[in-house]
């Protein structure tokens, strides 16, 4: 986490890019946490910069931002949220939405301050993240599982 004038955050943005199976890290600047604060702060910069006008909100210009702010993982109250935003297919324009639970606690302790995807896979894939590291893996064998409920139970018991 950057010390001194900007606690709270790990400094890593994880890019995945679904097109090229490629996954890797860039540095987020204190400069960057200061003008951008929380995860729709990072979320809306990072969209701002990368989403061309026009584009389809479905389709693989179009990225997804998976991110959390510099109170995650701490002991002040309402602070474990997490933000998830894309250009819309509803309006085609904003879309977020905001969640609680273990993920972005999760995350944040993986070492990541936002997860941002962009491309479209060729094939089924999941993101495997854990401890400061990252993979794309194949979901083949996912596919077709008759619930979310079911596929995580098998993902889990991949994991073991």
């Amino acid at each position: 986490m950057f010390l001194g004038e900007f606690p709270g955050y790990n400094g890593k943005i994880l890019r995945v890019n679904l097109s090229e199976e490629k996954v890797t890290t860039q540095e987020l600047t204190p400069e960057m946490a200061k003008m951008w604060i929380g995860g729709v702060g990072l979320a809306t910069k990072i969209i701002y910069d990368e989403v061309p006008a026009g584009a389809d909100p479905l389709g693989p210009e179009n990225v997804f931002v998976f991110a959390v702010g510099p109170y995650q993982a701490t002991t002040i109250p309402g602070s474990g949220r997490f933000a998830v935003c894309a250009k819309s297919p509803l309006t085609g324009i904003w879309g977020e939405s905001l969640g609680g639970g273990y993920n972005a606690h999760e995350l944040k302790r993986a070492g990541f301050d936002a997860i941002v995807v962009t491309g479209k896979a060729d094939k089924p894939v999941y993101l495997w993240v854990h401890d400061g590291k990252a993979e794309l893996r194949d979901a083949s064998h996912l596919w077709g599982k008759k619930d979310a409920y079911e596929t995580e139970d098998a993902i889990k018991k991949e994991l073991k």
